[in-house]
């Protein structure tokens, strides 16, 4: 089973970006963040006459997510199951796919260190973790994935100078990031290159900074042990970020013997 997560930047943008790599690519599932589409522009019977169904939790302008499988979607929801109510944003949606329990998440950016945002970014992964606690186990087979908006070591950023003070690597983030990894999880492309450096998966899109391996790594699959033991092999598609009207992250994906 393939499962993918990318950050498309909007998918009325990037749509034939999309259809094109899912022609090629062929992924089981595929977890898209920032959408940036009400539920009712989705485009749903296009990915239907590509044998995938799907669903979306959208509101718009802003945000947006979606999981796309050809290996059955069942028990699908929105937001968070911790009692809490609802999330002020469409940023998780969750189904079971194949056996397996997906997440597709679009974690808070958190603009600035003490904005109001951080904070709710903060109280967002922390609702995240209830909600695991809650609602799971780490011996299910469970994937967690999407744009975490958080770099975990220094190493995941091209210049840990250039980031002093900003959002992304502070303490508080790294911290809540590794309390959903010690729920039970493991950062699958970490897991797999322990020694590697430059492995970045958004890169923005000023100042020539893709070419420049100015790079960032926020995006992640995340699998409990259950699910880690059937992992063949995990990359970034590097590909998919180069070429006209691509979004500014690429691709990663995951092969699972299942």
């Amino acid at each position: 089973m393939r499962i993918v997560t990318w950050n498309v930047n909007s998918l009325k943008a990037r749509m034939p970006r999309v259809v094109e790599w899912l022609e090629i690519m062929n992924p089981d599932v595929l977890c898209m963040q920032e959408t940036k589409l009400a539920d009712d522009a989705f485009p749903k019977e296009s990915f239907e006459k590509m044998g995938y169904e799907s669903i979306h939790h959208g509101e718009g302008r802003w945000n947006g997510v979606a999981i796309l499988s050809r290996v059955g979607l069942e028990d699908s929801s929105t937001g968070f199951d911790d009692g809490a109510g609802p999330d002020q944003d469409a940023r998780i949606v969750w189904a079971t796919c194949g056996g397996v329990r997906v997440a597709s998440a679009y974690i808070p950016n958190g603009r600035e260190v003490g904005h109001e945002h951080y904070h709710y970014k903060l109280a967002w992964l922390n609702r995240l973790r209830a909600h695991l606690d809650q609602n799971h186990t780490p011996e299910e087979k469970i994937a967690l994935v999407g744009d975490f908006n958080v770099a975990p070591e220094d190493r995941d950023v091209w210049d840990i100078k250039v980031f002093e003070g900003a959002t992304h690597v502070s303490a508080l983030e790294r911290e809540a990031f590794k309390d959903i990894l010690d729920w039970g999880l493991v950062d699958t492309l970490r897991n797999s290159y322990p020694e590697s450096d430059g492995l970045y998966t958004f890169w923005d899109y000023r100042q020539g900074s893709f070419y420049k391996r100015h790079g960032m790594r926020i995006d992640f699959i995340l699998s409990s042990v259950s699910l880690l033991e059937e992992l063949e092999v995990v990359m970034v598609d590097r590909n998919a970020r180069k070429g006209e009207k691509p979004s500014d992250h690429a691709p990663l994906l995951a092969d699972f013997s299942l």
